[in-house]
């Protein structure tokens, strides 16, 4: 009998909101010599989450199991992104050593946010609630700490969420969304 291969991903941003999915075989894991950024790419009309290489960084997320072992489905989803194997840089509690992939816009695609393509206040609370689930208030903390752009405008969508998978926060999430991002003292944008 062969053994089927089991290819993983590693989410870093919305994947590890679990209720933004639907993909079995979700653990918690690590991953190592990339960064978490803000960056807007011409691809997309806002700005999301990517991963630059950094080989003094280390980020939590969580890894998955690719449907039917099919990448089809997922890179539609992430169709702004290069998909990068990463498995040698994955630290995760499987007992085997699956193929995993990380998802990264392409280096000279992406730039610094701006007013016309801001992050999405709606975006951060479903990333957020998902670290607030996987990995608890210190782990959301250090969401915000392993994460670089922070000077990037964030349009104030919560009431009106853009953000596709958006998700209802709790009253305690929202509250801790907002203490944070008050303490990196950004920069609000709204609506025109």
């Amino acid at each position: 009998m062969m053994l089927k291969k089991h290819r993983y991903f590693f989410g870093y941003g919305s994947l590890v909101n679990r209720d933004t999915h639907a993909f079995q075989g979700a653990y918690p894991a690590q991953l190592s010599g990339w960064r978490r950024v803000w960056r807007h790419t011409k691809l997309r009309e806002v700005a999301y989450l990517t991963v630059v290489p950094d080989a003094t960084a280390e980020i939590d997320g969580l890894i998955a199991e690719v449907p039917d072992d099919d990448w089809a489905a997922l890179d539609i989803r992430e169709g702004a992104y290069d998909r990068v194997d990463a498995a040698h840089q994955v630290a995760h509690p499987l007992p085997h050593r699956p193929q995993i992939a990380v998802y990264a816009i392409p280096d000279g695609k992406h730039g610094a946010p701006t007013t016309s393509g801001p992050v999405l206040l709606s975006y951060i609370d479903v990333v957020v609630q998902g670290y607030l689930r996987e990995f608890g208030e210190d782990g959301a903390r250090r969401f915000f700490e392993t994460t670089l752009g922070w000077d990037a405008p964030i349009l104030r969508d919560r009431d009106a969420p853009l953000y596709p998978r958006h998700c209802r926060l709790s009253k305690a999430e929202t509250g801790f969304v907002d203490a944070q991002l008050e303490a990196l003292e950004v920069r609000f944008i709204t609506r025109r």
